[in-house]
């Protein structure tokens, strides 16, 4: 940790100046006090600032202020100063916290300290943001990775669940062995124990020679099983040997292999809903999680949106975004999470390597999104059974659209009883006498010319399949 010296070089405290000397704090022992906001953007702007300590009696900082102190360094802390530890503080998303006075000059200085230790760590793990949750993250990683504990991750994808296996194999033992990376789910059952655990000349057709796993592979280092949920059950057996005393059997072979290493997991489903339909073994389960890390959706960090949008546009000096364009991306979900920001990001320097980001810009990338991921289940911030409680209602309500619309279907196409009702009511909307032919025949006629003669597309409109489609085609005299 830097010295006391450079620690208040890194602190601004935001004072009335007339308010400075009022209380038994020497605040200029532990940052650098400025009277008002003016003289703090300008000191924001001269110097690296990492935590602003801001008087809550005399300033209120909004979203827009802080939005606004971030602009050079998305990474800066604003805690508010309040009297006593106990005062109720509203939580907002642009606030990272409160410093009481009651905690005296040296427990204050204390929090101070303990704030930039931990800013400091989420920057040597490479872990962009300032959230409270990616904060516990690396404060785990911390903790167990000079053990030799096996760790399960668990993230949506795109989260960053590599990274944080990264983070832990940095500070252990093993970090200058080799560090392997695979995806369980990527290949078939028989492919993937070759994989892992290599095989034999002649293990199997096409085997011309031995070939060494990735286990043999990651000696004396670590290895990174992603998705480890995917795994057929008679793999996960193989893998539980391994884990529970380092042998496993090379495919082709009868001989048993040893290998030291150390395992890390993760994956991007709740394994204990595995469990309970047997997908997935409980004694692998508990093996594989004696410690296990949440790394929380980019939906439950979106302090952490600005200043990752300026690590992915480090590079771009001459890149710059709306205060409005960056409030937009606060509101969105990110089904797809820190990978999916990025591609935003990465979008933007594409069709404007310099220049400013809007609204206009925001709307068009999330409009496409939105037609990608509109049938996929994406994070909603609701809880299970308040989602399925939409769902059902989404489907009721669905399911009542379509009795309607049959129903006025079948009304306007009803002959009337008398006069000349009985020849408008014969027409319908198809414009022909109704039968229940002449309907149908109506309907694929006008299916097929909204689809350009487009005959799947008119299957798929119409809710049958193609081949029906094409018998009714020639029934009614329209292949």
């Amino acid at each position: 940790m830097t010295n006391s010296m450079d620690q208040k070089q890194k602190v601004a405290i935001v004072f009335k100046s007339e308010t400075l000397g009022s209380d038994s704090i020497n605040w200029k022992n532990i940052g650098q006090p400025v009277g008002d906001l003016p003289q703090l953007y300008q000191l924001v702007k001269e110097q690296n600032i990492s935590l602003v300590l801001a008087d809550a009696s005399h300033f209120e900082i909004k979203q827009a202020i802080a939005t606004k102190l971030r602009r050079r360094n998305g990474l800066m802390e604003i805690w508010q100063i309040v009297n006593h530890a106990s005062d109720e503080v509203e939580q907002l998303i642009y606030l990272d916290g409160v410093v009481a006075r009651d905690l005296a000059e040296r427990g204050i200085t204390s929090k101070v300290k303990q704030i930039l230790q931990t800013k400091d760590l989420l920057a040597r793990y490479k872990i962009i943001g300032r959230s409270a949750k990616m904060k516990a993250v690396a404060d785990t990683v911390q903790r167990i990775a000079p053990t030799e504990v096996t760790v399960l991750i668990v993230g949506p994808s795109g989260s960053g669940k590599e990274l944080v296996a990264e983070a832990i194999r940095q500070d252990s033992k093993r970090s200058k062995g080799p560090f392997i990376t695979f995806n369980c789910g990527a290949l078939a059952e028989g492919v993937l124990e070759s994989e892992l655990f290599g095989h034999e000349k002649g293990a199997f057709t096409g085997s011309v020679g031995k070939r060494e796993g990735l286990f043999a592979k990651a000696e004396g280092g670590t290895i990174f099983l992603d998705e480890i949920g995917e795994t057929p059950p008679a793999m996960q057996v193989k893998l539980l040997r391994v884990l529970e005393d380092g042998t496993y059997y090379p495919v082709g072979s009868s001989t048993p292999r040893k290998v030291n290493v150390r395992v890390m997991a993760a994956t991007n489903r709740d394994l204990t809903e595995a469990l309970k339909e047997r997908q997935f073994r409980e004694d692998l389960y508990f093996r594989i999680s004696a410690v296990k890390i949440i790394v929380p959706s980019l939906l439950e960090r979106k302090e952490d949106i600005q200043p990752l949008l300026q690590y992915f546009w480090r590079k771009r000096e001459g890149l710059d975004y709306t205060d409005s364009a960056l409030e937009l991306l606060m509101k969105y979900d990110w089904p797809g999470n820190v990978r999916q920001l990025k591609n935003f990001a990465e979008r933007m320097t594409a069709l404007k390597p310099t220049g400013l980001i809007d609204v206009s810009d925001v709307e068009r990338f999330l409009a496409e999104q939105h037609a990608v991921f509109k049938n996929l289940p994406v994070s909603t911030g609701k809880t299970t059974e308040e989602a399925g409680q939409e769902l059902i209602y989404r489907a009721i309500l669905s399911l009542g659209n379509e009795v309607r619309y049959l129903r006025d279907l079948i009304t306007a196409n009803l002959p009337a009883e008398s006069g000349n009702d009985s020849v408008n009511a014969g027409r319908g909307r198809f414009g022909k006498a109704t039968t229940v032919e002449h309907m149908e025949n109506s309907l694929i006629e006008q299916t097929l010319k909204e689809t350009g003669g487009n005959r799947k597309e008119t299957a798929r409109r119409l809710g049958i399949g193609e081949r029906t489609l094409y018998r009714k085609l020639k029934k009614f005299g329209l292949s």
